[in-house]
């Protein structure tokens, strides 16, 4: 049995269906009612991260453990070593964590501690474990949608620096993998798309995707900056501008890791695009 929280998300929606597709056992968590079906013979069990005891019954007779923390960053909470020995005392044999390029490449962000914590635990914990590191999200561009819609626009600053973004469902892809396949305990794998893209770039694309322009609006960083404050805490918006606008040489590179676990190259943002134009309308 695979248990997979943040089951609803951009990364745990395709990671639960391809696991049930291979037909895994597949436990799907989430914090809410499910707003929408699941695939054949995958169960719902609802819980939340950020309350590590709402887990134990979940992890009753799993073998595999796919973590993903979103809101449970926004705080300190409790240790993660609590949820580690959770899984062992289940006997879980396997776990997966998605964690963030960030966490390796930016060490005096505070924003990343709580998942620097998480991979510490992980590491320790005596469980055959992978580690996911993803840069950017090529799904970050929905939050252009309402823009797109109406008024054919993207407003956004440092449009001529490029990221090399990666479809979360390529992460979900390579999560599959590890939770099922031998040969990935002890990894920790960086996941990029196939090309550094910049925000101007992206623009075009969902343009062409959508047979018309899009004009890139290209905002000063304090007009950012007070976009981002409407709804991110008032610490992280520095350093997200610090990556958008000056990334490290590291993080502007290309990774080999999708194609390494998956055998074949990591999806564009064309393809994200493709898949995902419904919200652009």
């Amino acid at each position: 049995m695979i248990v997979v929280t943040g089951a609803t998300g951009n990364i745990g929606r395709p990671l639960v269906a391809a696991l049930a597709e291979v037909g895994e056992d597949v436990v799907a968590v989430s914090r809410r009612p499910l707003p929408s079906g699941l695939p054949d013979g995958v169960r719902h069990a609802q819980a939340d991260l950020g309350n590590f005891a709402s887990m134990k019954p979940v992890l009753e007779g799993a073998d595999a453990f796919f973590i993903l923390l979103a809101g449970e960053l926004n705080g300190p909470g409790e240790s993660a070593t609590v949820l580690l020995d959770l899984a062992k005392e289940a006997e879980v044999k396997r776990v997966v964590l998605v964690s963030s390029q960030l966490a390796g490449t930016r060490s005096d962000t505070v924003s990343h501690n709580r998942l620097r914590e998480f991979e510490a635990a992980v590491r320790e914990s005596g469980l055959d474990y992978t580690i996911l590191r993803p840069g950017g999200f090529a799904s970050n561009a929905f939050a252009w949608a309402e823009s797109v819609r109406g008024q054919r626009s993207i407003f956004h600053p440092f449009g001529e620096v490029a990221l090399p973004v990666v479809d979360p469902a390529d992460i979900a892809a390579v999560a599959a993998v590890a939770l099922r396949e031998d040969g990935h305990s002890g990894q920790t794998y960086v996941l990029t798309g196939p090309e550094a893209i910049t925000p101007r770039q992206q623009a075009a694309v969902i343009g062409e995707a959508l047979g018309g322009d899009v004009t890139y609006v290209e905002l000063t960083r304090e007009a950012a900056h007070a976009h981002l404050a409407q709804f991110m805490p008032e610490d992280v918006i520095g350093g997200t501008l610090d990556v958008l606008g000056s990334p490290l040489p590291v993080e502007q590179l290309v990774s080999p890791d999708v194609q390494k676990v998956l055998g074949r190259p990591a999806g564009s943002f064309a393809g994200w695009v493709e898949r995902s134009l419904p919200a652009f309308k």
